[in-house]
């Protein structure tokens, strides 16, 4: 059902605009909340509710102009000192803002946005009349009925630090369900650390799920909102948004470079004529080198140009973390700071896109699992405030993400003790392993740390999936953890994935492609040079024994026994030696999918300069089917 037939065109603009000033706005709450009286601020959250306020009434979105009318009156009485700002009120201006995004998405389905729940408006109205209020209403009127429809998972939790866990309660809000009412009669203050949890059985509660569904892997998470209450409607998934902003300058260069091709064109042109009639001299030859070398270099130019209006700031995508960190600090009870840096550092819009599930594992991962709880870090000798660092920053032509903690760090020994104990790896792969090797056991699927007692922080749950993204996009992850002290998980990508850089390798007269990123050197491999281990054949290279894999067996044709090429390749932790017929220099290519039919270790094609049809090879996945 559309319900707004002839104004597509004017909603489109109206979600494009006002998600951006959502996202400004999220990001000034979290700064609001370290300096609470900062005119400055309160003026440009003023200013983003009362924008998206005139855009809702134009299209006539009613639900959506109330809220935003409460919570834009609720800071003109902030910034005009009627008002103070305090941890409880904030909580639900927070749930507000949630409730916006919310009624975005139903806009997003060309439907009109459903009402908020009554007891955020409530409670928006009565911090309008002067009244104390957090997310269990209004602290002088609120009814047990309205504090127990409130948000649940909050309200569970703070029930929790006065009366003990009502686990059940908990359990049946955050996954759905009835669960019984609370009824606080009092204001609740923010939670200051999280009460002991009691040891559960499995009739009591399904930990996996629980932790799943609070914290984990969810398709329709948005970054930054509440655990609704099962009264709420169920989150419906967004379309993925297919437009870009591009600045002006970078659209003028790529028109201006447009144009300089054209008139290289039009001599080209000319100069074919001449060679057609036979005009064909020193001058004519001259000329022609002349004009194709210039359209070599305008036509890298074009193609970096238009690369760049793919290129967008990471921040676009890092601004929404620091409100998801707060929001699950406090259901956790704990004391947390997400720190941004390096938000200027652009990269390809369509990456974006898919990092941000990831990033919103690990932020949660860090937040829940790495740092401590208050009564922890004390003891430990720690400041209270714990501290998560979102980090990105250029390095030659790759990206490196880092999000790293103060916590409690990981150890090595425990977490092979978990993959041996759950059947992942034997006694004695685990020890062959070195510490940086057995972090990355983590990786493994099925591997999860459930023992709240040993020292290992818990991050197994979903970090697979987390992998296998980041895999996706030609990247790689790793881990570097100092138990006491705190972990750093960094993620390199490539700036882009639309050009890859390839070194270009030959069996018999078919070309090959493999990334460039993954070529250490090009070394000739000779029958002399290889030795047998266990029957495989090795080469050593400076001190260091690494197998030698054939490219054709690795593809399933026949091996032609002329390898005389060997590329060092490295592929996550895992180096080896690929060996081929020769090969075909280096080149920059567009990767063309195969959407209809891929085989297994084809990334995509593209096309040489001799007009040959080359297969881009996934090497990682090839070595997952034959490369053991």
């Amino acid at each position: 059902m559309n319900d707004f037939t002839g104004m597509e065109e004017l909603l489109q603009d109206f979600l494009l605009e006002a998600s951006d000033l959502l996202a400004d706005v999220d990001s000034k709450l979290m700064e609001l909340e370290k300096t609470p009286n900062d005119k400055n601020t309160l003026n440009v959250i003023f200013r983003g509710f009362h924008t998206i306020k005139g855009g809702a009434g134009f299209l006539n979105a009613t639900e959506l102009v109330t809220l935003c009318h409460l919570t834009e009156n609720l800071f003109d009485k902030l910034r005009n000192e009627q008002l103070q700002l305090n941890p409880g009120l904030l909580d639900v201006i927070l749930a507000a803002t949630g409730e916006v995004r919310l009624m975005f998405n139903d806009l997003s389905r060309s439907a009109q946005p459903q009402r908020a729940p009554q007891p955020i408006l409530d409670a928006l109205a009565a911090a309008l009349e002067g009244k104390a209020v957090s997310l269990n209403g209004p602290t002088k009127t609120a009814e047990p009925a309205a504090a127990a429809a409130a948000p649940a998972v909050s309200a569970a939790l703070q029930t929790a630090a006065q009366n003990g866990p009502d686990w059940n309660a908990l359990y049946q809000t955050i996954v759905g369900g009835a669960a019984a009412p609370t009824t606080p009669t009092t204001t609740v203050a923010p939670v200051a650390s999280a009460a002991p949890a009691p040891e559960l059985t499995a009739a009591q509660i399904d930990e996996e799920k629980l932790k799943q569904s609070a914290f984990g892997r969810r398709g329709d998470d948005v970054p930054g909102r509440s655990v609704p209450s099962a009264s709420r409607r169920e989150a419906e998934p967004v379309a993925k948004d297919n437009t870009i902003r591009v600045d002006t300058d970078r659209l003028d260069q790529v028109l201006n470079l447009s144009g300089e091709i054209g008139l290289t064109k039009n001599r080209l042109t000319h100069l074919r004529s001449d060679i057609l009639q036979g005009r064909v001299n020193a001058d004519i030859l001259k000329s022609l080198d002349e004009s194709v070398s210039q359209l070599d270099m305008l036509v890298v130019s074009l193609q970096n140009a238009v690369m760049n209006t793919r290129m967008q700031p990471i921040g676009r995508l890092f601004k929404k973390y620091p409100r998801l960190a707060r929001d699950l600090a406090r259901q956790l009870g704990k004391d947390v700071e997400l720190v941004l840096s390096g938000e200027e550092t652009e990269i390809d819009k369509t990456m974006i896109e898919d990092l941000n599930d990831p990033l919103v594992h690990l932020v949660r991962n860090a937040v829940d699992h790495g740092v401590e709880t208050a009564e922890q870090r004390s003891a430990a000798g720690k400041p209270v405030k714990s501290m998560v660092y979102l980090g990105a920053r250029q390095e030659g032509d790759h990206i490196l993400i880092s999000i790293s903690d103060d916590g409690k760090g990981m150890r090595p020994e425990v977490i092979r003790s978990k993959a041996i104990e759950k059947g992942l790896i034997t006694l004695e792969a685990a020890s062959a392993l070195d510490e940086s090797a057995s972090l990355n056991l983590i990786f493994l699927p099925g591997f999860s740390t459930k023992d709240e007692i040993s020292s290992v922080s818990g991050r197994g749950v979903g970090m697979d999936v987390v992998k296998t993204n980041i895999s996706k996009l030609n990247g790689t992850i790793t881990i570097d953890s100092e138990p006491g002290k705190g972990s750093t998980f960094t993620i390199s990508l490539p700036l882009t994935l639309a050009i890859l850089p390839v070194l270009l390798l030959r069996l018999s007269d078919q070309p090959f492609a493999v990334p460039l990123s993954m070529v250490r050197e090009i070394m000739s491999v000779t029958p002399e040079e290889q030795q047998l281990i266990s029957g495989r054949p090795t080469m050593v290279v400076r001190g260091e024994v690494l197998p030698v894999k054939s490219l054709a067996k690795l593809i399933g044709w026949e091996e032609s026994g002329k390898s005389e090429v060997g590329v060092l390749m490295q592929v996550g932790n895992q180096s080896f030696i690929l060996s081929a017929d020769g090969f075909a220099g280096h080149d920059d290519v567009v990767i063309k999918s195969l959407d209809t039919f891929r085989p297994k270790g084809v990334a995509g094609v593209t096309m040489s300069s001799e007009g040959e049809i080359v297969l881009i090879l996934d090497i990682k996945e090839l070595l997952g089917e034959n490369g053991h």
